[in-house]
């Protein structure tokens, strides 16, 4: 039912100063960012390494979703799980009594989304997502021209490149030795 965890999302009060220690001290990449005009908040997704993802999620306005649980804290607000099918997730939810909340499939750019109560999750607010990944990442991040991996020889080894699952690359440095034995591998496995 669920692929991975796509991201942890973080209320800020103060967005800049977030979003500075993130990528100033931490190196995180910007991604995608939106505004939601109708529940008043900012959202802005940033990539670490190997393409974990965080949100900085803050009100643009009062009346923002978001001033409850500011008013309390700042922090973890909740845990994005995503699904290839949210009808499957519902449905397995429904089967196994776990309440549910905001279901919503966003026409055109095929957003998708529920909602499970911290109260029926351990105390962690969970959103449930269908979606396609590469929307969230940065260009620079993408996989160029749909390509699945990519090699380019260093002077001890090579860099594998792979897509990700979340979208965009990892990338692997690996020495002769690691090479000669992945390709021993792969040719036992084939």
């Amino acid at each position: 039912m669920i692929s991975r965890i796509d991201h942890v999302a973080i209320a800020a009060r103060d967005y800049r100063e977030v979003a500075d220690f993130f990528r100033t001290i931490l190196g995180a990449s910007p991604g995608t960012s939106s505004v939601d005009q109708d529940q008043k908040y900012l959202a802005e997704t940033f990539s670490l390494g190997d393409l974990s993802r965080i949100e900085i999620i803050t009100p643009t306005e009062e009346g923002s979703f978001l001033d409850k649980f500011l008013a309390e804290r700042q922090g973890i607000h909740h845990l994005c799980l995503q699904t290839l099918d949210i009808r499957e997730a519902r449905r397995a939810l429904d089967e196994h009594g776990i309440p549910y909340f905001g279901y919503y499939e966003c026409e055109g750019d095929g957003w998708k989304e529920l909602f499970i109560h911290p109260r029926d999750a351990f105390g962690v607010l969970i959103q449930i997502a269908e979606f396609t990944p590469d929307d969230f990442i940065a260009d620079e991040l993408k996989v160029p021209g749909g390509a699945r991996w990519t090699v380019e020889k260093t002077s001890n080894g090579a860099t594998l490149t792979f897509t990700h699952p979340g979208g965009g690359t990892v990338r692997f440095n690996m020495s002769r030795d690691e090479l000669k034995a992945l390709a021993e591998d792969l040719t036992e496995a084939g």
